[in-house]
């Protein structure tokens, strides 16, 4: 690529940045995420400056928000115990991660990721002084890893995933993809990916696999027992509703409301708050409760529905299930399928789904189950619902999934070692 154009493209990326702050900032005033995005980087590097030791090496991750996080989690552990003596920074694009994880005890910093400018990534990269650092999955920010490049500061990217139809591999991707090769090293997920970006002659790729696999085990391992919701189960066929949203609880109320059998159902909504949980509610025809109103002495027994009001705790009820719907679906995507498949159980789910190839892999397995409508989601609750052996076999080849896919992070680490 010519000087001049490369000039051209950074002036219209620093546009393009630019406006979409400006864009923000005019969102802030009626978008609370918006407004904490914008609060969350005022004052920034004063905020930021006394807060880590100069004499102690760091490492930094940068994960866009929580799902990011969960993927980058079984490494920033990992990285901590083989060296304790090491700082971790731990960075976030949006408030949905930031605000829910701002307190994570394996991080020495945490902190937004201030806006990609040249002067801010100069500025950030010299207060925080890293020694290695890793993007989770879909971070491409050119004037910091261009920067990190620079200074030789090794930079990886990891559990990434990559497609055709991404802007690195148009006819006009050709400086996108400068952005590809200022990384050590890229950690893709699958052997597709690899060949894609060989196919552009960026070859400093190595396939680990998913990192979520390694996070959702450990989850399970440290699900909490919730006495309420084992009282709730006892004795019956469960049914897992996560992160639903308004198109996913209008067809599954509709079969709960006709569902004459003994079956229990759980339903955690993506938004929990005051309006979502009214309408679910009003929509409801059979006997349900809200777990926050349980007491100690109530007979759970009555009701066929309960309703998680309260966030962090889904990854711990799934435990207590035996078919995962999960929401999504009719909208943007489906949310995480990992954590309710590593439990033994069929997930089921909407039809945007392609994106996520572990969703394709289940489905290709019969261990996960794409709805469409109601008669096809009444067709596949019926079926395992009246089957305990049908039920019991998808619910192993889903976990059997999960089992098999787990290791990217050692590998990842092993090979950064070796590196």
């Amino acid at each position: 690529m010519g000087a001049q154009k490369k000039i051209a493209m950074v002036i219209i990326y620093d546009l393009i940045i630019r406006l979409f702050y400006s864009l923000i900032c005019i969102a802030s005033f009626r978008n609370e995420k918006a407004r904490q995005w914008i609060l969350g980087r005022k004052n920034f590097f004063s905020s930021i400056e006394n807060k880590l030791s100069p004499t102690k090496p760091v490492i930094w991750f940068h994960c866009a928000s929580l799902g990011e996080f969960e993927q980058g989690r079984p490494v920033i552990e990992e990285l901590r115990k083989a060296h304790p003596e090491h700082q971790i920074v731990l960075t976030f694009f949006s408030p949905s991660g930031y605000l829910v994880r701002k307190n994570y005890e394996q991080a020495d910093l945490i902190c937004y990721l201030p806006l990609d400018t040249r002067k801010n990534a100069v500025r950030f990269i010299e207060t925080i002084k890293p020694e290695k650092v890793f993007f989770v999955k879909y971070e491409f920010w050119y004037h910091y890893i261009t920067e990190l490049k620079d200074r030789n500061i090794p930079t990886y990217i990891i559990s990434a995933i990559f497609r055709e139809n991404q802007a690195f591999f148009k006819p006009w991707g050709g400086w996108y993809r400068k952005i590809l090769d200022a990384f050590t090293m890229l950690f893709v997920q699958d052997q597709e990916s690899k060949n894609l970006l060989e196919r552009y002659n960026i070859n400093k790729v190595i396939v680990s696999g998913d990192t979520r696999f390694d996070r959702v085990c450990q989850i399970a391992k440290q699900s909490k027992e919730l006495p309420s919701i084992a009282k709730f189960t006892a004795s019956f066929p469960v049914v897992i509703i996560g992160s639903s949203w308004d198109p996913d609880e209008e067809l599954l109320i509709h079969y709960i409301n006709e569902d004459t059998k003994e079956t229990r159902y759980i339903i955690a909504p993506h938004e929990v708050n005051n309006g979502n949980l009214s309408s679910l509610c009003q929509k409801l025809k059979v006997p349900f409760k809200l777990y926050s109103e349980i007491t100690e002495s109530e007979d759970l027994a009555q009701y066929r529905v309960l309703i998680i009001d309260g966030y962090g705790m889904l990854s711990s009820v799934y435990r207590y299930g035996h078919i995962a719907y999960i929401g999504g679906g009719f909208g943007v995507g489906i949310h995480n399928t990992l954590e309710a498949a590593t439990y033994g159980m069929p997930v089921i789910f909407g039809p945007n789904y392609t994106r996520f190839k572990e969703a394709c892999d289940m489905v290709a397995l019969n261990g996960a189950f794409c709805i469409n409508d109601f008669n096809s989601l009444k067709n596949v609750f019926d079926q395992f619902l009246s089957d305990p052996e049908e039920l019991r076999k998808a619910g192993e080849k889903a976990k059997n999934y999960v089992n098999t896919n787990r290791g990217a992070t050692l590998k990842i680490l092993s090979e950064i070692y070796s590196l």
